[in-house]
């Protein structure tokens, strides 16, 4: 990982970075594959003041740290930048972790983006896996709490059923070899973002929360993965108490969001296999570049299944 200098610290009052801006800026950083990556952590946060100021300092000095408030009602911006100078906070358009997330992925100007939940859950100490699985060949490094090594401190017995069932699900419908579908500790390279054609982020919210826009995001994404057939290694991670508060995840309308997603993503890729346009489930923008990702390497990259590996062998393919 590339570290960065010393923060300076911080002064004055904060303000959120103008996300339009911010995206602009990110664009102009051409994202590279390189055995050195620039690290982006992405971390939504609502109503999470009090663990940011024990989670920010506990984070390795990476390229960058971007915090997305998720129209917060305490001080997160404030304790953010007090947490840790240097940090970008910038605000999501709409509302739910998902569109949070899409928000951070399109302002992030690193190489690889991590995925890091601001609730004292995720373990800073094991980002160096994520990003050394990526730089020995994965596309998306999967965070795995049923997987030899890893573990959970805090998911219910009720969670935990849930989960094992959507993961039975996810598997038999996509062929997969996932063994923690849900959980959302995962890092991946930058120049998939384009072809995990997730909501635009600019488009106007609506009473109801827009689809993908909710917590069924990591399940979107893990599908999206899947059916463009990349090389997924899943990371063996222990998932921490929550330090201060409650969860905003509701067990049985959030596991109810994920199976309708795994349904309607099954059925979107069965709508391109009918047809065998490849692009159809990519945006014009992102299909030259995703598909270049991946036929680079392998012809194996080319289909629609995807390779999971566990602790550096193979896990299974569909």
């Amino acid at each position: 990982m590339t570290i960065t200098d010393s923060p300076r610290s911080f002064t004055g009052r904060p303000e959120f970075e103008n996300l339009g801006d911010a995206i602009a800026r990110a664009s102009r950083r051409v994202p590279k594959r390189r055995l050195e990556p620039e690290v982006t952590i992405v971390v939504p946060a609502k109503n999470e003041a009090e663990n940011l100021r024990l989670v920010l300092p506990e984070l390795p000095p990476v390229h960058e740290v971007l915090v997305v408030d998720g129209h917060s009602h305490d001080d997160t911006l404030q304790a953010a930048h007090e947490a840790l100078p240097g940090v970008r906070v910038i605000q999501q358009t709409r509302r739910g972790k998902g569109n949070a997330l899409a928000c951070g992925f399109q302002a992030a100007s690193g190489d690889v983006i991590v995925m890091f939940d601001a609730d004292g859950s995720a373990d800073p100490a094991e980002i160096p896996r994520f990003v050394d699985a990526l730089v020995g060949g994965a596309d998306f490094a999967k965070g795995s709490r049923f997987t030899a090594g890893g573990g959970s401190h805090d998911i219910t017995a009720l969670r935990a059923a849930g989960n094992s069932g959507l993961n039975r699900l996810s598997n038999t419908l996509f062929s997969g070899g996932f063994t923690d579908l849900c959980y959302g500790y995962n890092a991946f390279w930058r120049d998939l973002v384009p072809g995990l054609a997730l909501p635009p982020v600019f488009d106007p919210p609506g009473q109801a929360m827009a689809w993908g826009d909710g917590f069924e995001i990591e399940t979107v994404i893990n599908c999206r993965v899947a059916a463009l057939g990349l090389w997924i290694t899943e990371v063996p991670s222990v998932e921490r108490k929550r330090i201060h508060g409650e969860t905003n995840l509701r067990t049985f309308s959030d596991g109810g969001r994920v199976l309708r997603t795994l349904v309607a993503e099954w059925q979107r890729v069965g709508r391109q296999r009918r047809t065998r346009r490849f692009g159809e489930l990519l945006p014009p923008e992102a299909s030259s570049a995703v598909r270049g990702s991946l036929t680079a390497d392998s012809g194996m990259r080319g289909s629609l299944t995807a390779v999971v590996r566990r602790g550096g062998g193979l896990g299974g393919r569909a």
